[in-house]
């Protein structure tokens, strides 16, 4: 298993390709190219459609996949603001590669059997080990998406991004064999000798206690340990020192909810799934969040900012060990602070990494895998063998 990235920035699309195709020979030589994932500005517009023909003329790689991105990574450098293309190619011998392209008329009825999710994909000749998904932002139901994923194959990482970089409901492209798609999904299944390990930073600390939900209608916070959630609020609020008071009250703030629901002792700070707070009902005293809660549910409010961004992001790095990945890929949030693609060349030096900036990172928490914002996802690929499987 071999990986190499590269990035290339020009006005000139066959020039961009043509730049990564020759880095890409340079670093694999002459093995051949099972796998390219590949990252685009929105800057050449209609070009785009040319751009996986371009790219498998210059390879000849197997499969191919990527999407648009307001600013890419790749070959250390974040480039925005220019046209560009960053791939990742590799070798994977062993490994089976299946990419489909699901519209949302694809998905099965939530009623469905896990059955009919795997009819979706072709049958693997290998256990599967992962998932990377692509999805363009004005069209896909990216939420059934992932929860039919989950439901068809449980605990298997599933890792990827909202495509970026326009303004425009077909303005966004996602790549698939030797197609350009506009609307829809792109799934990668990984199956045979590989494995994928995920590494998700959502890059908030909590504050105050965790308590539980005793009352709640879908995104609204009603009671927490049987105390009108405002209340709740206010209670851990006054707990904080005066910098992280006047960081709350800059705002934003977040809500954690545990991503175990029969959990019968306190999450760790890496066991919440961290959703905005949207505000607070005058007249109810209930908290709105970015998610449906349910009664009996841990949660805790949190806080992001640079620092404790830095701080998660190498802690989950330091965990993952990803000096032994042969290659990574990284979904960023637009609005997320810090440098994520240098704490991972510190932690990683001799790892390829490539990836883009998105509208909204797909990443697991726990055993469910969730639609982010502000957060890291990175996908990590090592042989099965160096794994110890």
């Amino acid at each position: 298993m071999r990986f190499h990235g590269a990035l290339t920035v020009d006005d000139d699309l066959e020039a961009c390709c043509r730049g990564v195709a020759a880095e890409v020979r340079q670093g694999l030589g002459t093995a051949p190219i099972d796998l390219v994932v590949a990252f685009a500005t929105a800057d050449f517009g209609s070009e785009l459609d040319r751009l996986p023909v371009l790219l498998h003329e210059q390879l000849g790689c197997r499969t191919l996949i990527g999407c648009t991105g307001q600013t890419l990574i790749g070959g250390g450098r974040v480039v925005g603001e220019e046209p560009a293309v960053a791939v990742l190619a590799a070798h994977l011998p062993g490994v089976q590669l299946d990419a489909v392209v699901l519209g949302n008329a694809d998905l099965p009825s939530p009623d469905a059997p896990p059955a009919a999710w795997h009819e979706r994909l072709p049958a693997a000749v290998a256990p599967r080990r992962g998932m990377v998904v692509l999805c363009e932002p004005f069209h896909s139901d990216v939420r059934a998406l992932l929860a039919g994923l989950d439901y068809g194959w449980p605990g298997l990482p599933k890792l990827g991004g909202i495509a970026s970089g326009s303004r425009h409901p077909e303005g966004h492209v996602l790549f698939a064999g030797r197609n350009a798609h506009r609307q829809g999904a792109v799934v990668l299944s990984i199956a045979g000798n590989a494995v994928v390990d995920p590494v998700v930073s959502q890059g908030c600390r909590p504050i105050g206690r965790p308590g539980r939900v005793t009352k709640a209608d879908r995104n609204r916070l009603v009671a927490v340990d049987d105390q009108p959630a405002r209340r709740f609020v206010e209670q851990q609020l006054a707990t904080l020192d005066p910098g992280d008071l006047e960081l709350a009250r800059q705002g934003p703030l977040f809500l954690g909810i545990a991503s175990d629901p029969f959990a019968d002792h306190d999450a760790a700070a890496g066991d919440f799934l961290v959703r905005n707070i949207f505000g607070l009902d005058a007249s109810s005293g209930h908290l709105l969040v970015g998610d449906h809660l349910s009664t009996g549910r841990q949660v805790q409010l949190h806080l992001r900012d640079r620092d404790s961004s830095e701080r998660d992001l190498q802690l989950r790095l330091h965990r993952a060990q990803p000096a032994a990945a042969a290659g990574a890929l990284l979904f960023r949030c637009l609005g997320r602070e810090g440098r994520d693609h240098r704490r991972f060349a510190a932690a990683a030096p001799d790892v390829p990494l490539v990836g883009c900036h998105c509208n909204g990172e797909i990443g697991p928490v726990g055993t469910t895998t969730h639609l982010h914002g502000y957060t890291a996802s990175f996908a990590l690929f090592r042989p099965l063998a160096a794994h110890g499987r």
